[in-house]
């Protein structure tokens, strides 16, 4: 990637509103030169979308932990993901190496309704689970934006 594009996907990762004429002034591009970069980094799919970040406590969902999931039965097809994609207290899924086949992260109201996305889940998915809650968070969100310089050769 183009050292400017990888500056606009720096810019855009820390203020996805930013005008094109901000982003303009802040790498020395034309408005139009920064639309059109822009847009091919869309078509590309590196910037694949633009969200509000929420705060979860602020919506009700201040809970958040990471349930491990693994088959009952490893000979089962492995289609986890397909059976839990309707759960919405459910945020990522991960396919992951160890003990577990997926580690989800998930935001709920209380320990109620951590105990009852539990049950759900076991006998939706056919699963055992391993959950860890977090008790608090330091820092999470950071924008991806890749490495400041390529890597070398």
């Amino acid at each position: 990637m183009e050292k400017l594009d990888r500056k606009l996907v720096q810019l855009l990762a820390a203020d996805g509103r930013m005008s094109y004429t901000d982003l303009g002034k802040a790498t020395g591009l034309s408005t139009s030169a920064v639309h059109q970069r822009v847009r091919r980094l869309e078509e590309r799919g590196v910037v694949q979308g633009y969200q509000a970040v929420i705060d979860p406590a602020q919506v009700g969902l201040p809970l958040t932990a990471y349930i491990s999931l693994s088959p009952l039965d490893p000979a089962a097809p492995d289609d986890i993901p397909d059976r839990i994609r309707g759960f919405s207290e459910i945020e990522s899924c991960h396919s992951v190496a160890g003990d577990f086949n997926y580690i989800t992260k998930v935001r709920v109201a209380t320990p109620l309704d951590l105990e009852d996305l539990l049950t759900r889940l076991r006998g939706a998915a056919h699963v055992q689970t391993r959950t860890t809650v977090v008790l608090s968070t330091a820092w999470e969100g950071r924008p991806v934006t890749g490495r400041d310089t390529p890597p070398k050769a």
